[in-house]
């Protein structure tokens, strides 16, 4: 219950956010927000069914750009828009999922980041639609016959739609279909002795997981009119794959937590996009010797430590 007001005063907190603050602190929470849902999606496949995937900003990218499209070509509502592009990257992520049923390991991992390639490849050639190397032009969104032109604007949108896809993250994973991605994390043989249908559940993973980047897509065009390709390549996937892992592998908060944290030093690292991969992979590296749990387990175990020469 505790847990339940907490999180309903941080909500109420965040929606006062654009009354005092900049526009640029506004956009930065939009962001937040929007690596918050894309962390989610990759804690499903990941975190929740061990399912190594790197082609996570291969779906966000399908996400932006067909939420982009519904809204610059076709003139639809935003959450039409954003529903599409959850769907059509669900979908897609079902036919990746199918790779998982024949892979594991370090071959589905290489799968996938082909996956996640090919698709810059498109995003950069198929200028039709993309815009190619030119990038792509988002009109602003619709909701209810309003407008959505400024970050402030999209800000409650955007929250709401974060609270939504935080909530549906913590139903799946209390659910049945929560505890068979556990199980099959755990040992896949295990999982289908006691029963489980392994495919189905893999299958469901890399839906759902696709279905989080898809709908983290959408939010995106919310409160930014423009995307490049060069935005969705793997550097995108191993900041989010950072976020998770730092955050705590396996655990809801773990990933919103490294969405924020890491976020947050993403941004500062703006400046210097030379040394970002870097420093992603060196943090990556460092936690997973050291803090494998993640930096809020870390932090609590370091917590509940007893001074020295306590009884």
């Amino acid at each position: 219950m505790v847990r339940i007001l907490a999180a309903v005063a941080a909500v109420g907190l965040l929606a006062l956010l654009p009354s005092f603050t900049s526009g640029y602190v506004v956009y930065l929470a939009n962001l937040l927000l929007t690596f918050t849902v894309l962390c989610l999606g990759l804690h499903i496949v990941i975190g929740e069914a061990g399912q190594f995937s790197l082609a996570h900003a291969a779906f966000y990218g399908i996400g932006i750009y067909v939420a982009g499209y519904c809204t610059t070509s076709l003139g639809l509502p935003f959450p039409l828009s954003m529903l599409i592009a959850g769907i059509a990257a669900a979908l897609i992520g079902v036919v990746i999922g199918m790779l998982a049923l024949r892979m594991r390991d370090i071959y589905l991992a290489l799968a996938t980041f082909a996956f996640g390639e090919a698709m810059q490849w498109v995003f950069l050639n198929w200028k039709d639609v993309t815009g190619g190397p030119n990038g792509f032009r988002i009109a602003p969104a619709q909701l209810f016959g309003w407008q959505i032109v400024t970050d402030k604007d999209a800000f409650h949108t955007v929250l709401v739609s974060a609270v939504l896809m935080l909530g549906l993250t913590i139903v799946i994973s209390r659910a049945r279909i929560g505890r068979s991605f556990r199980a099959l994390r755990e040992s896949e043989i295990a999982a289908q002795a006691m029963g489980i249908p392994v495919q189905r559940a893999k299958l469901s993973a890399f839906a759902l997981s696709a279905f989080f980047a898809g709908v983290a897509g959408g939010m995106f065009t919310l409160f930014s009119t423009y995307i490049h390709p060069d935005s969705l390549g793997f550097s995108t996937t191993i900041l989010v794959l950072t976020m998770v892992v730092v955050g705590g592998l396996g655990s809801i908060g773990g990933a919103v937590g490294g969405a924020i944290v890491f976020g947050l030093i993403s941004e500062l690292l703006r400046q210097a996009p030379s040394w970002q991969e870097i420093a992603y992979g060196l943090v990556l590296v460092i936690f997973m010797m050291y803090a494998p749990r993640g930096l809020f387990a870390f932090l609590g175990d370091l917590f509940r430590r007893k001074p020295a020469g306590s009884a």
